[in-house]
């Protein structure tokens, strides 16, 4: 059975969107992963299919209402795949969480609008609450396609060469190392010469040393992560 995403949302006509492009759609066409999605005004009571009133105790926007979100969510089967929500209070999402992720059946994302979720909705159902970061989106629509294509590009049959996995940021906690391509000069400017060099060790080590001076200046927070690991050269 292939991964699998469930993405519960009021503006389905989003999905693939850029999911249905490059690597993440090739997958979708063979059948490396699959996606659906859930119209949440389908579970609305009303002919006008509301999903949101106003807020208890004042304050601008609107609020998502629980019976339409949790209704919504219960008629997802039940399964083991995590069930997501995106919101900016969540866990900001890490690249140890998008492999754990990755190597899940899949994943249930509930999207929200407006001013956010009402509160019983994540009290009365078995959400992770995920944030891409310290930033607010018009809704989680973007936030979702953003987690999926994080994940996806994990799974098997995807990737046209996996041991590039293995070189990217994040990889082992750190920042990738610049890259370099022809022309040889470009404005002024050359190829390093180590790099032109063909001795692998020498290469290894001059990638490792920019990727750890660029986590350094870049992220501290991830350089103290890694040298609080003991991690070195």
């Amino acid at each position: 059975m292939s991964w699998r995403a469930t993405v519960l949302t009021l503006f389905p006509e989003m999905f693939p969107g850029p999911l249905g492009q490059s690597l993440a759609g090739r997958g979708l066409e063979t059948g490396a992963w699959a996606l659906d999605t859930v119209r949440l005004r389908d579970f609305a009571s009303d002919r006008h299919e509301s999903v949101d009133d106003t807020p208890f105790g004042g304050g601008a926007g609107m609020i998502m209402r629980p019976d339409v979100v949790g209704a919504a969510l219960d008629a997802v089967p039940a399964d083991d795949r995590p069930r997501l929500a995106l919101t900016p209070r969540g866990r900001p999402l890490d690249q140890a969480r998008v492999e754990a992720l990755a190597d899940a059946p899949g994943v249930v994302v509930l999207c929200g609008r407006f001013e956010g979720i009402d509160e019983r909705v994540f009290r009365t159902r078995d959400l992770e609450e995920v944030s891409l970061g310290d930033f607010v989106l018009s809704g989680g629509e973007p936030a979702a396609i953003a987690l999926l294509d994080a994940c996806v590009r994990l799974l098997p049959g995807v990737m046209g060469a996996p041991a590039s996995l293995a070189e990217e940021s994040f990889a082992h906690g750190l920042l990738e190392y610049p890259q370099y391509t022809r022309p040889r000069v470009f404005e002024g400017l050359e190829v390093p010469e180590v790099l032109l060099s063909g001795h692998h060790a020498r290469i290894r080590a001059w990638r490792r040393e920019q990727s750890e001076r660029t986590t350094r200046e870049r992220r501290p927070d991830l350089w103290a992560r890694v040298a609080g690991d003991g991690v070195s050269a």
